[in-house]
C-alpha cells in the first residue's frame, strides 16, 4: 500500500466527502429540508464518516484509527437507515434514496478492508516509529 501523509489522499475519506456534498444537495433540493430534525440527523451522521476517518488517521496509531473508522463505518448505518425515513416519509425520491444507499455501503465495505489491512499490518503507525 502507497504511503499515505495526508487524510484528504485516504479515497475512504474522499468518498465521505462525497456522501456529504450529496446530502447537502438533497437537504438543498428535496422537501428533507422541511423535517429539521431529520435533516440535521442525516446531515450530522453524514459528517461523522469523514470527521471520524480524519481524526483517526491524525492519531498516528493503527488502534486508534481502527476505532474511529469503526465508528465511521458505523454512521454509515446510520445515513442508511435515515435514507429510509426520508423515503418511507416521501421526503426523498426512490432513486435518491438508492443513489444515497449505494454510496453508504460501498463506503461501508471500503472502510471495512481497510481496518482488516490495518489489523493485519505489521505497521502500527507513525508514533510508534523509533
Amino acid at each position: 500500500m502507497a504511503k499515505i501523509n495526508r487524510f484528504e489522499d485516504l479515497q475512504i475519506w474522499q468518498l465521505a466527502r462525497e456522501i456529504c456534498q450529496y446530502v447537502d444537495y438533497l437537504i438543498q433540493t428535496t422537501n428533507l429540508k422541511t423535517n429539521y430534525s431529520l435533516k440535521d440527523q442525516i446531515d450530522r451522521s453524514s459528517g461523522s464518516i469523514m470527521d471520524n476517518i480524519a481524526e483517526g488517521f491524525e492519531r498516528n496509531g493503527n488502534k486508534e484509527f481502527i476505532y474511529f473508522l469503526s465508528i465511521a463505518k458505523g454512521s454509515c448505518g446510520e445515513v442508511k437507515s435515515q435514507s429510509y425515513r426520508a423515503f418511507d416519509k416521501k421526503l426523498i425520491t426512490i432513486e435518491q434514496h438508492f443513489k444515497l444507499n449505494e454510496m453508504a455501503e460501498l463506503e461501508k465495505n471500503k472502510i471495512g478492508s481497510m481496518m482488516n489491512y490495518l489489523i493485519n499490518t505489521e505497521i502500527k503507525g507513525l508514533k510508534f516509529k523509533q
